[in-house]
């Protein structure tokens, strides 16, 4: 949709800009489903290892349901059940299940899943490999887990330039799927003069959502003046949506929900956008938008860039119990 479309606000009351898509993804409804699935087809507890997705509120919301939560397998009773978030594991998290004899559901996002057999892949055919991605990001560990001996993690251009690998003619990449699209093509550009034989996966490793969100945000900045993003503190893809308003000149804020926008944030300003990284429940975006209503901001448009149509399959685990 051209950017004309997205006229700046004249009247006196403050508009709101809705993009879509926004919120859930694919991989993130998924995830939700397995758990709430697993709950109904065997009932409380289900052990899920780590946040099933980076979102409080929909943490939140299935451990009151019969949900535990806990960071490592050890904390699960052996031959319980137990589900892998969506950011995916390492092997030896396998590993450490099968000998547990813990009975896995695998909600590892299926785009993660296909970072992590790229790995595998170039691994088998001698590469290095060089994950671009944030070291402490669970998908990041994960990744890193498939080839260990081989891989090698970079955040920034300046980690490109300290690098170091056994044949600089041997190398691929590969990325987080919930990076900053800008900040990734710089990265890789730098990787590309740095080792002009490198190549990437055959389709890039961001993921439609991440991607969709972002250019969404990008379309939109010239008309507003202030940015809120619903999501997590620890949601990879939702503060990359702040940075990417930041960089194209639009202050941003990431959220978790209405109570923490302060009211100072709002002062001056005639347009503001509303998106939601894609693990934010849409009810904290309608409660978003009443809260700013309530403040003054009584038009909305919702802008819709690309419409979303992308669903994935449940676990073998869970479609073999549910026949």
């Amino acid at each position: 949709m051209p950017l004309k479309h997205f006229a700046r606000n004249d009247g006196v009351e403050g508009k709101i800009f809705l993009l879509k898509p926004r919120g859930f993804c694919a991989g993130v409804v998924r995830a939700i489903d397995v758990v709430k699935i697993a709950l109904d087809l065997y009932g409380p507890p289900v052990y899920v290892r780590k946040e099933i997705v980076h979102n409080k509120h929909v943490v939140d919301e299935l451990r009151n349901a019969g949900a535990i939560f806990v960071e490592e397998l050890d904390e699960v009773p052996a031959g319980a059940r137990a589900i892998f978030s969506a950011h995916g594991v390492a092997p030896t998290v396998r590993s450490d299940a099968r000998q547990r004899h813990l009975e896995i559901i695998d909600a590892t996002c299926p785009l993660v899943t296909k970072v992590h057999l790229e790995a595998v892949k170039f691994a088998r055919e001698g590469y290095s490999i060089v994950l671009i991605g944030h070291k402490d990001h669970d998908e990041v560990i994960g990744t890193l887990g498939e080839v260990p001996q081989c891989s090698y993690l970079v955040e920034t251009v300046e980690d490109v330039d300290r690098l170091e690998v056994p044949d600089p003619k041997r190398v691929r990449y590969l990325t987080q799927t919930t990076l900053s699209l800008t900040e990734t093509r710089e990265i890789v550009l730098r990787l590309k003069e740095r080792f002009p034989h490198i190549q990437g996966p055959p389709a890039q490793d961001i993921c439609y959502a991440t991607e969709n969100r972002q250019m969404a945000v990008k379309a939109i900045s010239e008309a507003i003046d202030l940015l809120l993003v619903v999501g997590s503190q620890n949601s990879s893809n939702s503060k990359r949506l702040v940075e990417v308003g930041d960089n194209v000149g639009v202050r941003s804020y990431l959220v978790n929900d209405c109570s923490e926008v302060k009211t100072v944030w709002l002062e001056g300003v005639r347009n503001v956008g509303v998106t939601a990284g894609a693990s934010a429940p849409e009810h904290l975006v309608e409660e978003l938008v009443e809260f700013l209503h309530e403040r003054g901001f009584r038009r909305m448009e919702e802008i819709e860039m690309v419409d979303e149509d992308v669903r994935f399959s449940l676990p073998a685990e869970l479609t073999i119990s549910l026949r």
